[in-house]
Order: structure tokens, then sequence, then C-alpha cells
């Protein structure tokens, strides 16, 4: 190649990243600073029946207090339902879930274990409530955190809300820096909100309007993706984040346990971009730049990771590109060393190695997605 061409490479190479990592970011708070649309939320004087949808398998630990939780939201009782689906568990959750004889809670037990996806599709068609809140096993709601979510659907053109996943600070380096991502994400999410639609939701935290509900194929791997953006691109309705409807997550951000769960979501994305191709279509959906820019442009970071590094590389005997290939290096030193040593918490350490960490992840996903490891949808 010659040297132009590396030029152009490393140079689109590094626009391409600068966007994704930072522009973006900073786009989307601009527009959400300069033209923002806030909901239009208020508490109704008659407040809607309620519809808890919670997927549980091999939960016999947690379900019992999990329900207590949403149990005791600061929400009239009489419109309050939880509705609890097992998948296939083998051991005592539909037991314990059944001996609590409260009206209020209601089982479906699914003897085959099918995934998350296919037991939102079974649940949510059966959910009497006028608003479905969707969570998860693990977390813990505030008392206020459904009246919040509730609260939003005052705006009628709203058709679902994503709340706040709040997780305990990382006990190490690499996990600081997927703090740091979370926290950026966070920000993204409520930008995009009050200026259009947030593309997709938190699955511990989200509520919707169970009319505008459409099943999802059942291997589907980001249905708290998939389900709002159906709703926004179908119906036409905008999806926010509200930032005071917390789930506590007793987790922290552990690389180990982190791994499974960041390559699955990543999977997702591909998985999705294949399944709705037509999202990115400008004349279907005013939501396609941002689904480009929030999430595909995300996946295909690593490639622009390697060619920039590799035209850097290639123009390094020139002295400007020698400098940047000498910080380019650099970078990646404090990455693996920030990997290797995990308890290194110094952020020259973390962020590096946090940011190596999250686009492997994306190879991985990629990886198991083409191999066919979630193509059952289990969770």
């Amino acid at each position: 190649m010659s040297v132009d061409a590396w030029q152009l490479l490393f140079w689109f190479s590094f626009a391409a990243l600068a966007y994704t990592f930072l522009g973006y970011p900073l786009l989307i708070g601009a527009l959400a600073k300069a033209a923002g649309m806030p909901v239009k939320k208020s508490s109704p004087a008659n407040p809607p029946a309620v519809s808890v949808v919670l997927v549980a398998f091999n939960e016999e630990e947690r379900i019992v207090p999990r329900v207590a939780n949403l149990l005791a939201a600061n929400y009239p009782a009489d419109k309050l339902e939880v509705l609890v689906v097992t998948d296939g568990s083998t051991d005592g959750t539909v037991a314990k879930l059944r001996a609590l004889a409260d009206p209020r809670v209601r089982v479906l037990a699914r003897e085959q274990r099918s995934g998350k996806s296919a037991c939102l599709n079974a649940a949510i068609p059966q959910a009497c409530g006028e608003i479905v809140v969707l969570c998860d096993a693990r977390q813990r709601f505030a008392p206020h955190t459904i009246p919040e979510l509730v609260a939003n659907f005052s705006d009628p053109d709203l058709g679902a809300v994503s709340g706040s996943l709040e997780i305990d600070p990382a006990a190490t380096g690499v996990g600081g820096g997927v703090d740091l991502y979370w926290r950026l994400e966070k920000f993204i999410r409520a930008s995009e909100g009050r200026f259009s639609s947030t593309i997709g939701a938190t699955g511990a935290v989200y509520a919707l309007r169970r009319e505008l509900f459409q099943p999802i194929p059942d291997d589907t791997l980001l249905d708290d993706v998939v389900i709002p953006l159906q709703i926004a691109v179908n119906h036409g309705k905008r999806i926010t984040f509200d930032p005071t409807a917390p789930a506590y997550d007793p987790q922290t951000t552990d690389p180990a346990k982190e791994k499974r769960r960041k390559m699955r979501t990543l999977a997702g994305n591909f998985q999705m971009l294949a399944h709705h191709p037509g999202w990115l279509l400008p004349w279907r959906t005013g939501l396609w730049w941002q689904l480009l820019s929030h999430k595909y442009s995300r996946i295909v970071a690593p490639v622009f990771m390697v060619t920039m590094f590799a035209s850097n590389a290639a123009l390094a005997g020139a002295p400007l590109y020698r400098e940047i290939f000498c910080a380019h290096v650099a970078f990646y030193a404090l990455a693996l060393l920030g990997l290797a040593l995990p308890m290194l918490k110094w952020k020259p350490f973390s962020i590096p190695a946090g940011f190596v960490f999250l686009n492997l992840m994306t190879v991985g996903g990629l990886v198991n997605w083409l191999r066919g490891a979630y193509r059952q949808g289990k969770w």
C-alpha cells in the first residue's frame, strides 16, 4: 500500500473510534440539551393496574425475598400483581412460590426450559395490568421504583421506559474500567431519552404498555432492546430513561462474572442486526442513526482498533506517526498490565484494560453467535 493509503486508513479508523466512544456521546448530549423534549411525567390520580413479570430459573434461594420486595412497592395493593414465569426450574422455586398463597402472586410454571424471550412471549399476554414492569430475580427495587416508572406513562406518546441499574463499585481494576463504560452508557441512554428515544432498555428494570407488546423470536438474546425498539419502530412511541427508578444489583462489575454476560449481550447485537436490518433504513425509522451510532458502531470497533494499529505501525517511520505509535504501544501495554494484574485500580491501568476487555468480549460474542452458542435463546 502507498503512504497515502496507509494514512487514509489510519485517520479513517481513528475517526470511527473517536466518533463511537466520544463523538456520539457528546453529540447526543448536546442534542438533548439544545432540543430535548422532556416526557410529561406526573403521578396519575387513578393509578393504572400494573403487572410485574419476572422470569426465573432455579432461584429457590432468592425468589421469595424478591417477590416480597416487589409487593412492598409504594403502589396501591389492589392495582399490583406479580406474575412469575419459571423456566423449567428443577429446584424448589415453584414450590416456594406456591407456598406463598398470596392472591397477588401468579405462577406460570413451564416444564421445559425455553429461554427468557419465550417465557416473556408466554407471560406478557396473560398479564392483567395495563402497564407491565419487567425485571430479574437478582436485583432489588426501591419502594418508589414502580411508581416512578408508571408516572412516565402519563405522557400518551410514551411506549416504554427504562429504569436505572445501580451497581456497586468494582472490586478489580478491569472492573473499574467497565464501571466507567456503564456510567457512559447511562449518560447516553438519558440523553437519547430526552432527545427522542432511548435505544433499548435495562432488562433488570423497565416498563411498557401491554397493548403495544409484540412477540419476539424465542431465541432473541436482547429482549430488552428488541421489545422497546419494536414499540418505537412499529407504533411510533417514545422510549425513555428514568434515573429516578432504580434497581440495585448486589454483584459488583467483576470481569470473571461480567465476561459471560457481556459476550452474550454483544452476540445479541450481531443477532439483532441480522434479524432486523430494516431498522437501519432512514425511511422506516428516524432512530436508524442512533441505533447505528449506539449499538452497531461498537461491534465493528475491534476492526478499527486493528486497522488503526497496523496502519500506524506502517507509518511509524515518519516523526508524527512515530510519536503516535509510541503512545499506541504504551496504551496497549497498560491495558495488558491491567488485565494481567486485575487488582491494579489506578485509572491509567483500569481504563485501558476495561476498554480492551470490552472489545475482546465483542470478538468473543461474534464467535459465539456464529457457532450457534445461543441458538436456543437460553440465558
